[in-house]
């Protein structure tokens, strides 16, 4: 492996500076608030603030702050962040992002994972970019259980390692902890996925089989861009990869409502947080691979009950909350947790809450 810095080429930034300082955002129809979709104000606010005050240089000096690397896997370029800590006991953790974010939805918990207060847990931090998410490069979804194997075990040299996993990155911590248990001593998710509707479970138990009846209409409703991007994603990406602006509003309207705002969303991701999200995906050209994940996606295997030990933490903004039924149907469950605050990108919205319940689980193993 070989360590890597974020150094963004001057012509890159310039091509998509031209494009913001040049959008406009159409105030027709004159329709207010984020009930149609992404707020028009917002995205007004947003994009002002875009071209004359946000400042990459300076947020890519931040993310530079963490020890960020490259190998390759299988002739694949993999990104990683690897903080260790300096606790020779550390357990060493993976963790995994989905989309819309990347590994910056974990920069918040870094340092309290490896330098914890009070003495308390503490952990080797492995971050890797998802294939064709940020600095990695794009292949097979399917694959990366195998690779994130490789990483931790032959790359970093860990027999045994805890893993955790949001949104995609909770369908590849199932994978990898069912595929290679030998490795993966316990899993935290905050999520386990839906009913496909031919589950035995829905015989059984009424309240499975009614949230499975629901389940189309709140997908109508909140999931829409997983049937577009789960099923021609490359329509879609042809314009949000062109566009700064319509990538923007394209993921803004996820981050406002997934998240635990109250209404506001920057009282969850200020605006350079936003933006510095959104510019990861723009500056190294991965707005179309990563829209294609979705599409990869339906072609998983379905991943069958693994007896790795789960804790699964339900925040109440998470979009489609399956009852605690389903989730023991799914996995080994030892922990189950409904937190009091947060939402879909709960190392983000709410580190310190999050950080708490995954020692009080990983600590017993």
């Amino acid at each position: 492996m070989q360590s890597f810095i974020i150094d963004i080429d001057e012509s890159i930034l310039s091509v998509i500076q031209n494009k913001i300082i040049q959008a406009i955002v159409n105030p027709l129809p004159a329709r207010v608030g984020w009930e149609r979709g992404t707020s028009i104000e917002y995205m007004q606010d947003l994009l002002s603030y875009w071209q004359t005050s946000y400042d990459w240089r300076k947020q890519e000096a931040e993310l530079n702050k963490f020890k960020h690397f490259k190998t390759v896997i299988n002739g694949s370029a993999v990104h990683f962040i690897y903080e260790k800590s300096k606790n020779e006991h550390a357990k060493p953790l993976i963790l995994t992002h989905g989309w819309p974010d990347s590994f910056y939805r974990f920069h918040k918990i870094i340092e309290l994972l490896t330098n914890p207060k009070n003495g308390g847990q503490s952990y080797d931090v492995i971050i890797p970019s998802l294939p064709g998410f940020g600095f990695s490069d794009a292949f097979d979804l399917a694959s990366t259980p195998d690779a994130w194997r490789t990483l931790m075990v032959d790359v970093l040299g860990y027999q045994s390692f805890y893993a955790l996993g949001g949104d995609i990155g909770a369908i590849i911590t199932k994978k990898l902890a069912a595929k290679y248990p030998q490795h993966v001593k316990a899993i935290h998710l905050t999520e386990v996925g839906l009913p496909a509707g031919n589950e035995a479970i829905l015989q059984t138990s009424e309240t499975v089989r009614n949230f499975a009846m629901a389940l189309p209409a709140g997908i109508m409703q909140v999931g829409a861009f997983l049937l577009l991007q789960g099923s021609k994603p490359q329509t879609l990406a042809f314009a949000l990869a062109d566009s700064p602006l319509g990538y923007a509003a394209w993921v803004t309207e996820k981050f406002n409502d997934w998240t635990d705002n109250n209404g506001a969303e920057e009282n969850t991701f200020t605006k350079d947080e936003l933006l510095t999200h959104i510019m990861i995906y723009l500056v190294t050209g991965t707005v179309q691979s990563s829209l294609h994940t979705y599409y990869d996606w339906t072609k998983l295997s379905p991943t069958s009950k693994i007896e790795t030990p789960v804790a699964v933490a339900q925040f109440p903004k998470e979009p489609i909350v399956p009852p605690k039924e389903w989730v023991e149907s799914q996995v080994n469950l030892q922990r189950y947790t409904i937190m009091p605050a947060g939402g879909h990108f709960p190392a983000w919205e709410e580190p310190e809450l999050f950080v708490e319940d995954l020692n009080s689980f990983f600590g017993q193993y």
